[in-house]
């Protein structure tokens, strides 16, 4: 896919961080119509006014839409599709995070992490990938997981279980559908370290691994997803660190993580952001 103009393109998480930055390159770009997801009713509308008023040929549409809930899913797709068509790009950018030990947690929280991080991709994917499918042009779908989809992290058990499954699902669905021969329609999975959004404030980001700018993080994405790359690590240090534990016995690796690396003790002072969370 060499551009996005004229085309339309869908952003869970759409309201501020990552997802707003998305939703800039696509209006950027001449998408014909921007389709902004997120749970945040107000800061959505800010977001679609703000979008709007920057001018150009895009047609800025928002929907407050809840990812754990697949009925919401499917009929806020619905309308997507009467207002807009089925859309070309699905960023599937939203997620939340919950810190401390795992035993200490609600079952609420446990179940709104697999459902809004893991699950709601998934539903999301479901609703729109028969339209890409069919129709046949150039597709792309961008699924945000996260470092923490290869590796184990201390105090967010939950949240590192929902990245492992969005993950595997990722990467699956975009093998399924090369076997299948629907080569339009290309997958990219991208896996972050932490980004500095505020959703991982007073997170210590590990050895020779800087604390991402979001600004960057979108602009490598971008460029991958459009070029249909099946995955992107962002920063190098993520893919060392999963060859590192892939090669060493488990307490080796562990000794190396608790230590100098810092990766299972980058939790530990988490205070995150108050609210509804997207990346």
């Amino acid at each position: 896919m060499k551009t996005v103009e004229g085309r339309t393109v869908l952003v869970t998480g759409a309201a501020m961080g990552m997802g707003r930055l998305h939703a800039e390159r696509a209006v950027a770009e001449k998408a014909a119509n921007v389709v902004l997801w997120d749970v945040d009713g107000p800061r959505l509308a800010r977001t679609r006014e703000e979008l709007a008023a920057a001018g150009g040929p895009s047609r800025i549409h928002a929907h407050t839409v809840d990812l754990a809930s697949p009925a919401d899913i499917r009929t806020t797709a619905s309308r997507v599709r009467a207002e807009a068509g089925g859309p070309d790009i699905v960023i599937n950018n939203a997620g939340i995070v919950r810190s401390g030990w795992f035993w200490e947690q609600a079952p609420a929280e446990v179940d709104a992490s697999l459902r809004v991080n893991a699950l709601g991709p998934m539903h999301v994917a479901l609703e729109f990938l028969p339209g890409m499918i069919e129709r046949g042009t150039p597709a792309r779908l961008l699924n945000v997981t996260s470092a923490s989809g290869l590796l184990p992290v201390p105090r967010m058990a939950a949240y590192t279980a929902s990245k492992w499954a969005a993950t595997g699902w990722s990467d699956t669905l975009r093998l399924e559908l090369e076997r299948a021969g629907h080569h339009h329609v290309r997958v990219t999975t991208l896996m972050p370290g932490y980004i500095d959004t505020g959703m991982f404030a007073g997170a210590r980001a590990p050895l020779l691994t800087p604390l991402l700018e979001p600004e960057y993080v979108v602009e490598r994405a971008w460029r991958a997803m459009k070029r249909g790359r099946p995955m992107l690590m962002l920063p190098w240090t993520v893919r060392l660190s999963m060859l590192l534990r892939g090669v060493l016995p488990r307490r080796a690796w562990d000794a190396l993580a608790w230590g100098p690396l810092g990766v299972y003790g980058s939790m530990e002072r988490f205070t995150g952001r108050a609210g509804p969370e997207a990346r």
